[in-house]
């Protein structure tokens, strides 16, 4: 068995140390993920791993040279098998769903971010045990990972049952996060199965209003697959001033959200707009139990943790759960269908203002989320789309074109869950298969326009077929340009590509001063634009603006020249 003690003595410095207890092989080295599965951006967790050091269990007072040989991987110097005792530190001050952070209040660690594997060890049985100190000492354990019976080493038997986990391989021990704080909980059961909640941080919480629409939400979804593919699941909660975002795992989910989107006693039956969005998150997360945890992309099943693993799939994975996130809180009676629309109209304006979809497939968005979606800049509304709005769309599509031929989406996943219970992973191919076999028809056309291509989606006729009309309102950024009002001037954070600013010199991050002379603002501004985009085509009108770029004042001069930005 491999075995990690984690420390936390020195919480006060965001720091743990760990012990990592196996028996080393001639040539052993250890390695640390450098991406979490759920998040697909190379994060370099090793960057916060300290000073590595090794000693033989027996003897102590015995070093063992350690040698780092990359940017996440250390080789043992041994001349035979040993058991052995690795020593290090790893800084914990991420305060997200992704990494490890502690301080006076909280104990919070991913273990990918913090447990080094050992390599050709990583389908070793592994023992967690967390030494949580006097500090500590009597709070509750948020963990979906079992505690371990009886002991196998000696020297935990001075912690508590709870304290000490057990994971089935290294894979299963980073898919488990824990939490050591003061925990709001309950449970309740869907289908048998027990759901628990656990929430940290500062809050007021009405847990029995949670609970009941939560119960909702799971039942729905449960009964969409027509099973779950866990025995128990965790919903681990950290309530704050205003993070917000969450991470699947297979039985559990890890959930960062603003208080004030938690409900509180006294909430409306018709959940308000923050709460919604909670509930929203929630489903999101739970739903990936099955679609990403269960259904995989190939070469998921089993990732390369040291470096990217590319799809042209997420479109598939984060799309299709973004659209029945929201779906799933109307058909779970929680929501009321005049604020599933409200959700949808919302994804459609969010689609809409992106220029970046003329630009971009879905197909590419998902194979560069590597390197563009988790570093977004002033240019990535112009030059790219979200496979999780794009996606969530097309699902929508995808689903009111399957039901004018007799069948749905909804099908289209109890199969994909069936293949995924048989071993199967999802390919490009996988889609059209199916589709085939449910409607007698693989759908070529569609998936080269709207996947593959950047055909617009037909969202206004197939809405129209079903009864839903889409009014669509133009809104116009001044001169393409969305601004902000600062002390120093307006700011200009976007330009469109192609715009009347764009094709006057404007960028981002300009700071603009004056409009014709006048001290801007962003009003200021927008009075000229509307000004400009009355005046007739064929006369040179132009309005004169005076930005600072870096510490250097320019002058642009710009001319009419209409820019949209969506509805």
């Amino acid at each position: 068995m491999v075995h990690y003690r984690l420390g936390f003595d020195q919480y006060g410095q965001h720091l743990i140390d760990v012990v990592l207890t196996f028996q080393a092989q001639v040539g052993q080295q250890l390695w640390m993920p450098v991406w979490i599965p759920g998040s697909y951006l190379i994060r370099e967790f090793a960057r916060h791993v300290g000073r590595v050091r090794a000693v033989v269990q027996s003897s102590p007072d015995q070093e063992i040279a350690v040698h780092k040989i990359s940017k996440n991987q250390w080789q043992l110097e041994l001349q035979s098998t040993t058991w052995v005792e690795v020593h290090y530190q790893v800084y914990a001050f991420d305060l997200s769903v992704r990494g490890a952070y502690v301080d006076q209040s909280r104990l919070y660690v991913n273990p990918a971010c913090v447990c080094l594997a050992v390599a050709g060890q990583e389908q070793q049985p592994i023992q967690l045990s967390l030494d949580v100190g006097a500090s500590f000492r009597g709070l509750p354990v948020a963990c979906s990972l079992p505690p371990i019976e009886p002991f196998s080493l000696a020297a935990d038997a001075d912690l508590p049952a709870d304290r000490v986990l057990q994971a089935t391989d290294y894979a299963t021990l980073i898919d488990h996060p824990f939490e050591v704080a003061e925990l709001a909980q309950t449970q309740f059961e869907v289908s048998g199965i027990v759901h628990r909640v656990a929430i940290s941080g500062r809050h007021q919480t009405d847990l029995l209003r949670l609970s009941s629409d939560l119960q909702k939400i799971c039942q729905a979804q449960i009964e969409l697959f027509g099973s779950a593919p866990f025995a128990d699941y965790l919903f681990m909660v950290m309530a704050t001033g205003n993070h917000y975002g969450g991470l699947e795992h297979q039985n559990c989910t890890s959930l960062i959200t603003p208080r004030d989107d938690l409900p509180k006693a006294g909430e409306s039956a018709r959940p308000s707009t923050a709460y919604r969005r909670f509930l929203g998150l929630c489903s999101h997360e739970y739903f990936h139990a099955w679609l990403v945890k269960t259904i995989r992309p190939e070469g998921f099943a089993s990732p390369n943790l040291h470096q990217e693993v590319y799809t042209p799939l997420l479109w598939v994975f984060e799309g299709f759960t973004s659209y029945y996130d929201d779906l799933m809180l109307y058909r779970s009676g929680v929501i009321d269908l005049d604020a599933y629309l409200e959700l949808l109209a919302e994804q459609i304006t969010r689609y809409q203002q992106n220029t970046g979809r003329f630009q971009q497939s879905l197909s590419e968005s998902s194979f560069d989320a590597w390197i563009k979606y988790y570093r977004p800049d002033e240019n990535s509304s112009n030059a790219g789309t979200s496979y999780y709005n794009k996606g969530a769309l097309l699902a929508l599509c995808l689903d009111l074109t399957l039901r004018q031929r007799g069948s749905s989406l909804d099908a289209v996943l109890v199969a994909l869950y069936q293949r995924a219970q048989a071993g199967q992973t999802v390919s490009p191919q996988t889609l059209p298969e199916i589709c085939q076999q449910l409607i007698g028809d693989p759908l070529t056309v569609f998936w080269a326009d709207y996947v593959d291509g950047t055909v617009e989606l037909p969202l206004d006729s197939l809405l129209r077929q079903v009864g839903v009309e889409l009014h669509t309102e133009e809104k116009l950024w001044p001169f393409g340009m969305k601004l902000q009002d600062q002390p120093q001037g307006v700011l200009v954070q976007q330009v469109l590509r192609d715009s009347a600013a764009a094709r006057a010199g404007v960028s981002a991050h300009d700071i603009i001063v004056a409009m014709d002379g006048i001290r801007a603002t962003t009003s200021l501004v927008q009075q000229h634009a509307e000004r400009l985009q009355q005046q007739p085509s064929h006369l040179a009108v132009e309005v004169a603006c005076h930005v600072f770029r870096r510490d250097e004042l320019n002058l642009h001069r710009i001319r009419p020249y209409r820019s949209v930005m969506g509805s």
